[in-house]
């Protein structure tokens, strides 16, 4: 079996994340996909970028909602990761990508490829993210019947099973990925950094919300799984039943030799990976 790999965020080991430098290194490296997360700004564009927030990714601060374009523009969202650009991947100046920018790159590439898009919630537009985002595609031409654009191949991933539901409203459910992970009290707590008491209501809504989209699965309401390796490492069995039935399944974040042979020794088709070259190699074919 040859595994699809989309390089995760662009080649994100090696260039800041959603940048231009690591999207066009993951073309070079001869990647099947991309990965990328978005986000509307507060004019209502299509951003890629991973988090709510500005702090973590570039020299701003805030959420990304309260911005518009044109501030994102004046941001450096590459400098914090100490990589050097070369000249022919852009300047700081230009790593920040819309949406729209993003799928220009993957039509230049003159190559099939797959763009695995996925809804950051909670966000502050609701689903109108999901209505933003099928609007968009659809003027770009984009093929509701096939979730094909051209040479590319458009699938939506979302933790939230409500955007997959407004989502099978427009795409087929080959092209739906729910997204799954087990709900870590440890992690909720650093993550969000709130009190003991909406702690835990923030954890309750986290697993209903899994076990929901692990029902839209078993239903075959979506079309792809989409764990986490450390979910995978603790549910083999359900990862090779969702395979078994026909479902696909796309393991994140796959970045060791280790994490690739669990995944492959399962029957898992996409991983996503931040160092597509190296997930290349082990499936045996050199990366361009």
């Amino acid at each position: 079996m040859r595994q699809v790999i989309f390089a995760h965020r662009g080649a994100s080991g090696e260039f800041a994340e959603h940048t231009r430098a690591a999207y066009l290194q993951a073309l070079v490296e001869g990647a099947d996909g991309m990965e990328c997360d978005v986000h509307l700004t507060r004019d209502e564009q299509l951003v890629c970028i991973h988090d709510s927030t500005l702090d973590r990714t570039s020299n701003g601060s805030g959420d990304v909602a309260d911005a518009t374009l044109d501030e994102l523009r004046q941001l450096d969202f590459s400098s914090w990761k100490g990589a050097r650009i070369p000249s022919e991947f852009g300047g700081p100046a230009n790593q920040l990508l819309t949406l729209k920018e993003l799928l220009d790159l993957l039509r230049l590439a003159g190559r099939p490829l797959a763009l695995a898009i996925e809804l950051k919630h909670p966000s502050p537009f609701g689903l109108r993210l999901e209505e933003e985002l099928i609007a968009f595609l659809m003027d770009e031409g984009w093929d509701p019947e096939n979730s094909k654009l051209g040479a590319i191949d458009i699938s939506f991933m979302s933790f939230n099973p409500d955007s997959m539901r407004q989502l099978a409203e427009s795409a087929p459910p080959h092209a739906l990925c729910q997204l799954v992970a087990d709900v870590e009290p440890g992690e909720v707590r650093d993550a969000l950094s709130i009190g003991s008491i909406a702690e835990g209501a923030v954890i309750n809504l986290m697993s209903r919300a899994m076990r929901e989209g692990e029902k839209l699965l078993d239903g075959h309401v979506v079309g792809t799984a989409g764990p986490g390796i450390a979910y995978v490492r603790d549910h083999p069995d359900r990862v090779r039943r969702w395979v078994e039935e026909g479902l696909r399944v796309r393991v994140w974040t796959v970045n060791t030799p280790e994490q690739f042979e669990l995944a492959t020794s399962l029957g898992v088709q996409e991983v996503t990976t931040d160092y597509p070259a190296l997930m290349m190699e082990l499936r045996g074919e050199p990366a361009h």
